[in-house]
């Protein structure tokens, strides 16, 4: 494999830049397919087009997309998008906003809206709507628009959203002082026994699957991340659970939840789109397959938020009904326990 100094690109066209090295235990896979594991959004298209293009690099010589990569493999890839001041760009999008005054709003996000511009997501994002209701937002230190807390794009539920530099520091003070309330409700694979308990572990980056958050119990790699969660009803193959965040990790309850062996009903990345509880009767697949359809995303939706007002000192607490997609998939699972007993 001879490298290649000099490919055919031009810098000013390829902004979005990525680098990995394959972790001691990569076992052969496609490059392609080791991307896809790294690169949230990226579609196969995307990457195979980048490999067509020679934007695939492995050690220093560009490759084709079905190079096998190897432990120690140093990978990059370049893709083709927008620069970033193109991606804060205001859009007429419709918001479902609980509150708003001066200093703030509070906005019930739909799932399968990405909070912020990022890859694969440029347009048609939460602060693309933003930047369109409100003309000035303050930035926060990861550039990000009027953001103090963020939930992923196949959550539905509440945010809080910053109109003043004032109002995110002290919000953002009270998420990382923990004194701000946010309760999810999830429905998880399986029975869970205790009928509630807390889950400890930190939480960092998957080395194998970039993706993927892990739970690293000694505390040795991560942020610590403690969920605590109840049961509030038992529906045979899966439970509802509401689970209170004490700290915000990305993917928390997703990957606590996946930890203490319940993976949340329909979460293709931590493998809930699986049947990992029930019978292997057909009747039985076909139904949740059915469920699949009705909820087409992870079963997770932030029900409730509550903070004090950083002007007012007023406490504030919001909830949201659960979306009907949600709703749905749940009275499936109730209308089947109560008749399969």
């Amino acid at each position: 494999m001879q490298a290649q100094q000099n490919p055919d690109f031009s810098d000013d066209e390829l902004f979005e830049h990525h680098s990995f090295v394959a972790s001691k235990g990569q076992e052969p896979l496609r490059v392609d397919k080791f991307l896809m594991n790294f690169i949230e959004y990226a579609t196969r298209n995307k990457i195979q087009q980048a490999a067509k293009n020679g934007h695939i690099w492995v050690n220093g010589a560009i490759v084709k997309q079905n190079y096998k990569v190897k432990p120690g493999d140093e990978v990059k890839v370049m893709f083709e998008h927008p620069p970033h001041e193109f991606l804060l760009v205001p859009e007429d999008i419709p918001l479902d906003i609980v509150y708003e005054d001066d200093v703030l709003l509070v906005v019930n996000k739909p799932a399968g809206m990405v909070v912020h511009p990022g890859h694969g997501n440029y347009s048609g994002t939460l602060i693309n709507a933003l930047l369109y209701h409100i003309k000035d937002l303050p930035v926060n230190s990861n550039e990000r628009p009027g953001l103090v807390h963020r939930i992923d794009k196949d959550t539905s539920g509440l945010l809080v959203v910053a109109k003043t530099e004032a109002a995110m520091t002290h919000l953002a003070k009270q998420f990382f002082d923990k004194t701000s309330e946010r309760e999810y409700i999830a429905l998880v694979w399986g029975n869970v026994e205790e009928d509630q308990g807390t889950i400890e572990g930190h939480i960092a980056r998957n080395p194998k699957n970039r993706l993927q958050m892990q739970v690293f119990p000694d505390g040795d790699e991560g942020k610590e991340a403690v969920t605590h969660y109840k049961v509030l009803e038992r529906l045979g193959y899966v439970t509802l659970v509401s689970c209170r965040l004490e700290t915000g990790r990305t993917h928390q309850i997703r990957v606590h939840m996946k930890y203490i062996g319940h993976t949340l009903f329909n979460d293709e990345r931590y493998g809930g789109n699986k049947i990992l509880k029930g019978t292997t009767f057909t009747k039985y697949k076909q139904f949740v397959d059915n469920a699949f359809k009705i909820l087409p995303r992870q079963a997770l939706h932030a029900k409730t938020l509550g903070f004090t007002h950083p002007v007012t000192g007023e406490v504030m607490r919001f909830d949201s009904d659960i979306p009907q997609d949600m709703a749905d998939c749940i009275d499936k699972w109730r209308h089947y326990s109560k008749h399969s007993q």
